[in-house]
């Protein structure tokens, strides 16, 4: 068979293969889609029996219904109740905006919606309301709208049980505040509710705001306040679910991101707490954090009962919080609670916020805040750079002491001791400055990085946001291990500063020192370029000053090297001899004493 007998009898295969396809009886597109609607139909009826199964014998005709939405709007935000449920669908913040632009919306829409009842029937099964169908007065779609500040709105929804039972949950509305009041009422339910218990339940957390969903994430958690403890749970792995359960009297429990909150306060007794939380990825490196905060209520079995709650849904404002008088201030990250949160708390936010007074953009605060923290550490920072003086004026002879005993490190520690001695040098007398400003410069670190004032708050040129990095360029790859892609302009300058700072500040020239001192900057850079643009404002100007005061002393204060007056000045006692407490040389001398007589 020749090349062109062969090339025929493919392209006629070929025709023939077409045309048998085109010509090929096929199941009408119509009467298929029939069949998929029955199957499917089918199957949702099968899924809707199963459903109504779980619901037992007092819930299941409360499945199917009529579903209303009802609108209220207020000076603070716009929120949609859903009759399917008696649950908050939306919750829409009239004064904050997304970082694309859209107003933030803290509830999980796609999720159903949260705030419902969770209690065991008698029948043995677990009963969540917001699968069930609640009757209401209101229209579909109305509209309340609350304008003064001693109008309030009521709507109540009523779950009819049967002819005499029934729960009521009432929803009340005011304007000027970022909550709303509730009352759940039993009516006849001691004979279907069991375990004395029932918990109201917010299931899916709040909904992500800001563009860095892991730096968002990175500081979500849920909180319980039991007792007078403040109870929390962190998901920090891909997972694993964290969960905890609480006994004792609850007054609220919460869940926050980085911005923003809802909390459940209880203003009557509760019995406990329930914390669940899951991390989950999301694509593009992303990450998310659910979690599940439920306050456990007693159920008394009487033939009526009636609850009181608030509901809070808005910014993580210390002033705002703190204001409901139960410590929902305390969802606020702001380090370690025994050291650096009191400093934080009561030291420094109230300064920020005084400054914030009367001068209106945070960039001038937070230069102006830079200033007088540089002046109020200044006592700290002289006895430190004095002491470096020191140590620069002895390098040359601490230079001489390494090349004269390099092969003896015994006799060359002794040497070193002595030249300290000899000119009153104590070398590690610059650290404890530093140490004592490290608390200070801890708690300036958490307030910037979670303080919702510096959200969205521009300064100059290309800062718009003091409250995430000031990317000055996009690099094509991640830095390994730091996880970034960008460069920050005021991390650049800040470490940059940093630099310029520790080279004028090097105890010696030794260019081990600059070496390290150069690698540190890098790393300090590498960490701080992920971090609030605010921050790294805050810290470019304490170092600009510092690098005015380096040059000062470096230039005005002059250290003469002469052997110290008192450099065998005998241990008077200190605190020992005030409290008359004998020292431990006056217990040995004692001994000694005792010893040769």
């Amino acid at each position: 068979m020749d090349r062109n007998a062969l090339l025929g009898i493919i392209l006629i295969t070929l025709v023939l293969l077409i045309w048998m396809w085109y010509n090929a009886p096929r199941v009408p597109q119509q009467m298929q889609n029939v069949k998929d609607t029955l199957k499917a139909k089918e199957e949702l009826e099968k899924i809707d029996q199963a459903k109504s199964d779980t619901f037992g014998v007092y819930f299941s005709h409360l499945s199917k219904g009529e579903e209303k939405k009802i609108l209220v709007e207020t000076d603070l935000y716009t929120c949609v109740i859903s009759s399917k449920g008696a649950v908050v669908e939306k919750f829409e913040l009239k004064k904050f905006k997304t970082w694309d632009g859209y107003p933030v919306q803290l509830v999980e829409m796609k999720k159903g919606g949260d705030f419902s009842l969770l209690f065991m029937t008698t029948d043995g099964k677990i009963i969540n309301t917001k699968k069930l169908y609640f009757d209401t007065k209101a229209r579909n779609w109305e509209n309340f709208v609350i304008k003064g500040k001693n109008e309030r709105v009521e709507i109540d929804f009523v779950l009819n049980v049967n002819d005499s039972s029934k729960i009521v949950k009432k929803f009340i509305f005011e304007s000027g505040k970022y909550s709303f009041d509730t009352e759940v009422e039993f009516i006849k339910m001691e004979k279907i509710i069991a375990n004395f218990e029932y918990q109201v339940v917010w299931e899916n957390g709040i909904k992500l705001t800001e563009e860095n969903s892991v730096e968002e994430s990175y500081f979500a958690s849920a909180y319980a306040k039991v007792g007078d403890v403040y109870e929390t749970i962190d998901a920090s792995e891909f997972g694993k679910k964290v969960s905890r359960s609480y006994s004792g009297t609850t007054r609220w429990v919460g869940t926050h991101n980085k911005y923003f909150a809802v909390a459940i306060i209880s203003n009557d007794y509760s019995d406990g707490a329930y914390l669940e939380g899951e991390r989950f990825p999301l694509p593009d490196n992303g990450v998310k954090e659910d979690y599940l905060v439920a306050l456990k209520i007693p159920f008394r079995g009487e033939s009526y009962q009636k609850n009181h709650f608030t509901v809070y849904l808005g910014p993580l404002d210390y002033k705002i919080l703190k204001s409901y008088g139960v410590g929902l201030e305390e969802m606020i990250s702001l380090g370690l609670r025994w050291l650096i949160r009191p400093i934080a708390e009561y030291v420094l936010l109230p300064f920020f916020t005084f400054l914030h007074s009367f001068i209106p953009n945070y960039g001038v605060v937070i230069i102006i805040f830079s200033i007088v923290i540089k002046i109020l550490l200044t006592p700290l920072t002289i006895t430190q750079m004095k002491s470096i003086k020191k140590m620069q004026a002895i390098a040359p002879i601490l230079k001489e002491l390494q090349e004269k005993y390099k092969d003896n490190p015994q006799k060359l520690n002794q040497e070193v001791m002595r030249v300290y001695r000899e000119y009153g040098v104590n070398p590690f007398s610059g650290c404890w400055p530093l140490l004592l400003q490290l608390p200070i410069l801890y708690a300036l670190f958490s307030l910037f990085r979670v303080t919702i004032e510096l959200r969205q708050a521009g300064f100059i040129l290309w800062i718009k946001d003091l409250s995430i990095p000031d990317t000055i360029l996009k690099l094509p790859f991640y830095i390994p291990i730091f996880g970034v892609n960008q460069i920050s302009g005021l991390a650049l300058l800040m470490a940059i500063t940093m630099l310029i700072q520790q080279w004028m500040s090097s105890a010696t020239i030794d260019k081990r020192q600059r070496v390290t001192a150069t690698i540190m900057t890098i790393i300090f850079f590498l960490i701080f370029n992920s971090l609030p643009s605010g921050l790294n404002l805050y810290y470019f100007v304490f170092n600009v000053l510092s690098i005015l005061h380096q040059w000062y002393i470096n230039k005005y204060t002059k250290v003469e090297l002469k052997p110290a007056q008192d450099k065998k000045r005998p241990f008077k006692g200190g605190i020992f001899r005030k409290f008359d407490i004998p020292t431990m040389s006056e217990l040995t001398g004692a001994k000694k004493k005792k010893s040769k007589k």
